[in-house]
């Protein structure tokens, strides 16, 4: 075993390796005697991998900036050679892929060791990671609440202290949503930063995203520089960055241009402390420096939750049909919302799924014009505490009441997917039972390397990574 494994990034054991502290093999088995203790009673890895990491790190591993550390792929869209492509859903169990995705194939050549894949809700519909396929993730902060979703199951893993990353995507918030929960650093790159391919081109009409989980700035900066980038052909890329995100994540930003708001912008109520978390960090920014005033984008809101729900609608069923080719699926094959919304997809005319893309582009305009007032936009990444398992209700196939409770959940982090904008949760916050409470910041269209100075200079000003859960017997802190 590692003496103070926890207190180590990614970064950080990777320089253990580089300079022979501890050999890949051994950070190999000690990731894996902690996932034997964490795995059990988290349901975090739902596909391992051990043996097949093994024989990566026996046949020798490039010498990329993250070479020997141990890291995770959410069950969600990402092929990995060997492993099923379920989308946790039952539909896909036997889903075998031939070659890995290429982000897979980045992260390999940044050295990083494949253990395993982490669950997710079916399709990434739900905001908490319940899926029937593989049963319910558990917080480890109390093993009653929900870790989030959808990358729920990298969450957990990382915020239990198994791994110090692990693989996140985000196409309403399911990056920052289980982050926030986790206590956890998330960020949603810009839209197209890095490929969906060789397998998609696009995904969510543009609103999914991939990247991670962590508990370092730096981490999430590099993790980034390994994976960005298009691949040809792709249908459209975001536009290089000027400098490494990692240097940028030691840059200071300069005096930002920041606005805030803890009001939800459709009336849904937010928990008090959860908005007073919110207001500490704008007072925060201001100690940083930063010019800060109370602020929100106009833009008409429910004609984008008409839109998010009709391009989450139209490409759920679009998934299903890869696998019954066109048709509603059996019953059984998938829980009952995921039917009642791929049924909405179904019944959807085209003219009437492009009117919501048309909608969802002139809104988007509407929003961009906020970001030439401000550098960022502050809130809550969360309306909520975290939720007991079981409170997103897979079982209901009222769908206007899943978006509701959605929503009223997460009512601000979705928009960035609209926009196709960077934004991050950061861990600023915390409640007086010792939860977590993410701080959501949105930045202009590809300025993650804004976002990322500005988080750097947070972690310096209030360090969130020794701030862990105590699980299971000071495992995640040890």
């Amino acid at each position: 075993m590692i003496g103070d494994y926890a207190g180590y990034d990614a970064l950080g054991l990777a320089e253990l390796v580089r300079t022979r502290q501890v050999s890949a093999a051994e950070l190999l088995e000690t990731v894996l005697d902690r996932a034997a203790a964490v795995n059990p009673r988290l349901n975090a890895i739902v596909t391992p991998l051990y043996e097949q990491a093994r024989e990566a790190v026996a046949a020798g591993l490039p010498e990329g900036p993250f070479a020997g550390v141990p890291y995770v792929f959410k069950e969600l869209v990402v092929s990995v050679k060997g492993a099923p492509t379920t989308s946790a859903s039952r539909l896909f169990a036997d889903n075998m892929p031939v070659a890995d995705s290429e982000i897979v194939r980045r992260c390999r050549q940044a050295g990083l060791v494949v253990i395993g894949k982490t669950n997710s809700s079916e399709f990434g519909l739900s905001a908490a990671t319940e899926p029937a396929l593989f049963g319910a993730t558990r917080n480890p902060w109390d093993l009653s609440l929900s870790p989030g979703g959808s990358s729920g199951g990298s969450a957990a893993a990382v915020a239990a202290g198994l791994l110090p990353m692990g693989h996140a995507s985000d196409g309403g918030g399911s990056i920052r949503i289980p982050a926030a929960c986790c206590g956890l650093f998330g960020l949603k790159p810009t839209r197209a930063r890095i490929t969906a391919g060789p397998e998609g081109g696009e995904g969510l009409a543009g609103l999914a995203n991939q990247h991670a989980v962590t508990w370092s700035v730096r981490d999430s900066a590099a993790l980034l520089d390994a994976t960005a980038g298009r691949l040809p052909g792709d249908p459209y890329f975001a536009s290089p960055p000027q400098r490494s995100y990692q240097e940028e994540a030691g840059r200071d930003p300069g005096r930002l241009r920041i606005a805030y708001s803890a009001k939800s912008l459709h009336g849904a109520p937010v928990d008090s402390e959860i908005v007073a978390a919110t207001e500490d960090a704008a007072r925060l920014c201001s100690a940083l420096g930063h010019e800060v005033s109370e602020a929100s984008p106009a833009f008409d809101f429910e004609a984008v939750r008409e839109g998010f729900a009709a391009v989450f609608a139209a490409n759920c069923m679009a998934s299903i049909a890869r696998a019954t080719g066109g048709r509603l699926p059996p019953e059984g094959s998938v829980e009952p919302l995921t039917r009642a919304i791929a049924e909405r997809g179904l019944a959807m005319p085209a003219a009437d799924y492009i009117r919501h893309l048309q909608v969802l582009h002139r809104e988007s305009r509407a929003i961009a014009r906020f970001y030439q007032q401000y550098d960022v936009w502050l809130t809550p990444t969360l309306a909520m505490p975290p939720r007991p398992t079981g409170y997103f209700d897979v079982n209901d196939t009222d769908v206007d009441r899943w978006l509701e409770r959605l929503l009223a959940f997460t009512p601000f982090a979705f928009l960035a997917n609209i926009t196709g904008q960077p934004a991050m949760s950061v861990p600023l916050g915390e409640s007086q039972i010792g939860l977590p409470i993410g701080c959501h910041f949105t930045a202009r269209y590809g300025e993650e390397g804004l976002l990322f100075q500005l988080a750097g200079q947070f972690e310096r000003a209030r360090p969130w990574t020794m701030r862990r859960p105590n699980f299971p017997c000071g495992l995640a802190t040890d």
